[in-house]
């Protein structure tokens, strides 16, 4: 009985564990342009799914008194966007002098540099009983001025295109 118990408690991981072994099993079910279509679902459906979920699990109250925490939402700004990317760039520097593979460095440096995904985020809070208002409120604005930066760094590079 106490695995059962056990497995209720922890039925998002076991998910996340089901989903890998599948993918692993059968990557094609999940490429772009495949049955299950992530260039959509991902992008749009899950996302949109997520928020509008968590949103009805919130009251009014929840979501106006997170809005107020303004130290916390700066120190998880500075942090996620900041201090994270600054900490792994150090990080880079060190293994920068060992035979690692340079592509493989990119790579930790773009994932560095990207705010956490919106749905981790706000699952994962929502799973140990944080402050799920706060998450929320924080992956949409992290979102946001990812994609402010996004498109103002499209428009340099275009008019650098062009000039």
């Amino acid at each position: 009985m106490r695995l059962l118990e056990r497995m209720r408690k922890e039925w998002f991981m076991i998910g996340i564990v089901l989903a890998i072994a599948g993918a692993k099993l059968e990557p094609s079910i999940g490429v772009n342009g495949g049955p299950l279509m992530p260039e959509i679902t991902v992008s749009y459906i899950a996302v949109a799914t997520i928020f509008f979920n968590s949103g009805l699990s919130l009251n009014t109250e929840e979501l106006t008194s997170a809005l107020v925490h303004i130290k916390l939402h700066l120190f998880i700004q500075i942090f996620t966007l900041a201090f994270f990317p600054a900490a792994i760039w150090l990080f880079l520097q060190l293994l920068s002098i060992t035979p690692i593979n340079e592509w493989l460095l990119k790579g930790l440096q773009t994932v560095g540099c990207m705010p956490p995904p919106v749905s981790s985020a706000v699952i994962l809070t929502k799973a140990v009983g944080g402050n799920e208002a706060a998450a929320i409120f924080n992956s949409a604005f992290g979102s946001f001025l990812r994609d402010r930066v996004k498109i103002k760094d499209n428009h340099r590079n275009n008019s650098l295109l062009h000039s």
